[in-house]
């Protein structure tokens, strides 16, 4: 009788001051920093994007004053910036589903029993990503460029730095820096998958090729579609590569891809359409993701 009574009595209140201490000191590190680096930003950048420049006559002093949503009217107006959005978004349907596509295939070898000296290939394929972006594009510059390229025989045949061309050529930069990456992301998934399901399936039969593709690429799924929002929020912000390339070719112009455009516009300056752009930008990445999960989950609960 006595112990159900001791175990019914509330906690003292030192004991959840102790608790409350401790999870205060644990969030407000990381919410303060967020709220400085990450909100911040975001609000002024939407607070920005709300101001137009105003002149009294042709030489008067400009002033900001609050111009509502005329910097969007430019945005939705503005050609360009929708051109290197469908690029991006091309670029996107192409390069994505190549990258991890390979990604997969390295974390299935590095995973394999059949593969040696497995420390060796993930050092190897994991290395471009240790590459900087802007050496990596400079490199790549070089190799693509005809009069600088030690491979002289291809680069005079193929034009690879071509108003064609030099978007793929960014695909493959691109490809070779972060495949190393999305195939950790996927490795690790595999890592933490159960033996007994791999001896099960090899007790009923199957190869590596079956446990493969019916176990091992089903249960990493989610490891895979991660990756996929990873690289669908990267491609719509590319900007290192071209920006590179600009000083190999003359293809690539100031509104070649939307964060180019938003450098370009604030380089002006005009910091309040340059606002409005990333605004709309940030929302378009933000509703691509979104409904990229969406169906991939619908597909999951189908299935």
């Amino acid at each position: 009788m006595t112990a159900s009574v001791l175990q019914q009595r509330p906690r003292p209140r030192r004991s959840r001051q102790r608790n409350v201490r401790a999870i205060l000191i644990l969030v407000v590190p990381f919410g303060v920093l967020f709220l400085a680096f990450y909100l911040t930003p975001i609000f002024y950048a939407v607070w920005e994007s709300l101001q137009v420049i105003h002149r009294d006559g042709t030489y008067g002093p400009p002033t900001v004053v609050f111009g509502g949503l005329s910097q969007y009217v430019l945005v939705f107006q503005n050609s360009e910036f929708w051109a290197s959005i469908g690029r991006v978004l091309l670029f996107g349907v192409v390069q994505v589903p190549v990258m991890l596509v390979l990604a997969l295939v390295f974390a299935l070898l590095l995973d394999s029993p059949l593969l040696r000296g497995k420390r060796f290939f993930r050092l190897a394929f994991f290395a471009p990503y240790a590459v900087p972006g802007v050496i990596a594009a400079i490199m790549w510059g070089y190799l693509y460029s005809p009069s600088l390229s030690p491979f002289k025989l291809v680069t005079s045949n193929v034009d690879l730095l071509s108003a064609s061309t030099v978007l793929w050529a960014i695909a493959n930069v691109v490809t070779w820096v972060y495949v190393g990456y999305n195939m950790l992301i996927i490795y690790s998934a595999l890592l933490a998958i159960p033996t007994e399901i791999y001896e099960a399936a090899r007790l009923d039969g199957a190869g590596q090729f079956r446990i493969a593709w019916s176990i091992k690429i089903p249960l990493v799924a989610p490891a895979i579609i991660l990756t996929a929002v990873f690289s669908i929020i990267g491609t719509l912000q590319l900007l290192t590569e071209p920006e590179v390339f600009r000083q190999f070719t003359s293809s690539i112009s100031s509104t070649f891809t939307p964060n180019l455009l938003v450098y370009s516009t604030s380089s002006v300056p005009n910091f309040n359409l340059a606002a409005a752009f990333s605004v709309v930008l940030a929302l378009a990445t933000f509703v691509l993701s979104f409904v990229f999960l969406r169906l991939t989950n619908r597909r999951g609960l189908a299935s």
